[in-house]
């Protein structure tokens, strides 16, 4: 590691005498550099950690000692016999009240040589930790080569920088922890909790975590649009050269995940070709294929739901690690094949897709019941991202006119009589609500039974039809319905 101000003053040859008392400031701390400068104010010229030699007695000795305090110098050092005989007493005196280790440097030792000490340390620390990076990668290397290669990458990565490393999956669980156990509970909750923003945003993106564990450092694995998860690298501490392995097992466990998409490609081959067997009733076929590799295919009856959006790529991964009934890649569509409804609505939340969900249905009945989460998904808005076909079917046919073609249609056809009247449409749709019976819905509008007489009348010369017949006067129900 990096010369500390202890090692320095006991170096034999170079002499030095600690002129503060030990408790003064932290003699154990690493240095990063030693300078030498006159200047009255150097702190500009200096960075955190370094020691500052001098030969020189500042005018203002409290305010200067101030000011490398506060900058973080780790230790002064005064060269005698250049300038005075000594050490000025006033400048002992103000290290040791403002806490800043003070040295003494004999006229024989050259300030060069304190400078090459800690200089010679540092070189030999970064060679020693460029040397133990080198050791740790080939180590992790090889750790890819046996037959769980992530697993053994980052148990082998735990192991060479002694801190805890977790996988957070697609999924947004917690796959892997090494060593095992290092990472549990509120921890393992803050990790998860952590990493779902940036699974969510389907980019490549860094973030940090803190946990009762410790920091960690989060980086995303696998392409944008298609991450593969998130490593959790415990980060207190880490210097630049572990830093350096980290980002190497970013890329061999992102290259092991990757690994897995041709398993994971082919087993949505299958999935599909299953459900394609179902669509076409051959449920002898569908099971057969399904049995050795799915597992056995949901019991009837089932709901179908069907999802679409930019993040079925992630949500196929999610279904992949959870158990959540038979689900398949259907086009650009998820298809799910479910008692209930609870997962579509899950995968809808996490992952920001529609669909529409059918009625209860039997494994011979599967084409129907992909129409009904069809007419379903139609209705799916951003209150309510996967609507149920049942809800559809108890609103009555009715309610299928709310759509834009069916709008748009009506405000065509109820032109006329906007242009003529405004409030005849309100008229119309409380007399038809009044099953055309004049004297009810007269007393409903507040007028005469013979003036609404006379509003139906032009109603009827401004549309060109007969409004006494059932089927105009339904058509007529229905574009006002239609119209809202």
């Amino acid at each position: 590691m990096p010369a500390t101000l202890a090692q320095l003053l006991a170096r034999p040859e170079l002499g030095l005498r600690l002129l503060t008392p030990s408790a003064v400031g932290d003699l154990d701390a690493p240095l990063s550099w030693a300078h030498s400068s006159e200047l009255p104010d150097p702190t500009p010229f200096l960075s955190p950690g370094q020691v500052l030699l001098i030969t020189g007695t500042p005018d203002d000795v409290e305010a200067y000692v101030g000011r490398l305090v506060r900058h973080g110098i780790a230790g002064l050092g005064y060269g005698t016999e250049v300038v005075r005989s000594g050490t000025p007493e006033q400048l002992v005196e103000a290290c040791t009240r403002l806490g800043l280790p003070l040295f003494e440097v004999p006229y024989r030792t050259p300030f060069i040589a304190v400078a090459r000490f800690v200089a010679d340390r540092l070189a030999a620390d970064a060679y020693a930790r460029n040397t133990w990076a080198l050791r740790a990668s080939r180590a992790i290397s090889l750790a890819a080569l046996r037959p769980d290669a992530l697993g053994a990458v980052l148990a082998e990565l735990a192991r060479q920088i002694e801190r805890p490393v977790a996988l957070i999956g697609a999924d947004g669980g917690l796959a892997r922890v090494a060593p095992a156990g290092a990472v549990t509970g509120a921890a393992a909750a803050a990790l998860i909790a952590s990493a779902e923003p940036l699974l969510r945003s389907r980019r490549r993106a860094a973030g940090t975590a803190e946990t009762e564990a410790g920091p960690f450092a989060l980086q995303t694995l696998g392409a944008a649009g298609r991450l593969r998860g998130v490593l959790a690298v415990g980060s207190e501490g880490l210097d630049q050269a572990a830093q350096q392995v980290v980002t190497g097992v970013v890329a061999l466990a992102g290259l092991a995940l990757e690994q897995s998409r041709a398993t994971d490609a082919a087993r949505a081959r299958l999935r599909t070709s299953v459900w394609r067997a179902l669509l076409a009733g051959d449920r002898a076929l569908a099971e057969a294929v399904a049995e050795p590799v799915l597992g056995s295919l949901p019991e009837a009856p089932v709901r179908v739901a069907v999802l679409g959006g930019t993040g079925i790529a992630a949500a196929a991964d999610w279904l992949e690690n959870h158990d959540a009934g038979f689900f398949a890649r259907d086009g650009h569509d998820i298809v799910l094949l479910d008692a209930d409804d609870a997962t579509a609505r899950e995968l809808a939340g996490r992952f920001g897709l529609r669909g529409g969900v059918s009625a209860p249905a039997a494994l011979t009945g599967l084409a129907a019941a992909v129409a009904q989460a069809d007419v379903a998904r139609a209705r799916a808005s951003a209150e309510h991202p996967v609507p149920a076909f049942d809800d559809v079917a108890a609103a009555g046919m009715l309610a299928l006119l709310q759509t834009p073609d069916a709008r748009a249609v009506a405000a065509t056809a109820l032109a006329p009589l906007v242009a003529a009247d405004p409030a005849l449409p309100s008229v119309l749709r409380t007399w038809l609500d009044a099953d055309g019976v004049y004297d009810v819905a007269a007393r409903r509008l507040g007028m005469h039974r013979h003036t609404l007489r006379a509003r139906v009348a032009d109603a009827e010369r401004l549309l060109g039809r007969d409004l006494s017949g059932f089927a105009a006067r339904a058509d007529l129900y229905a574009a006002l319905r239609a119209a809202g």
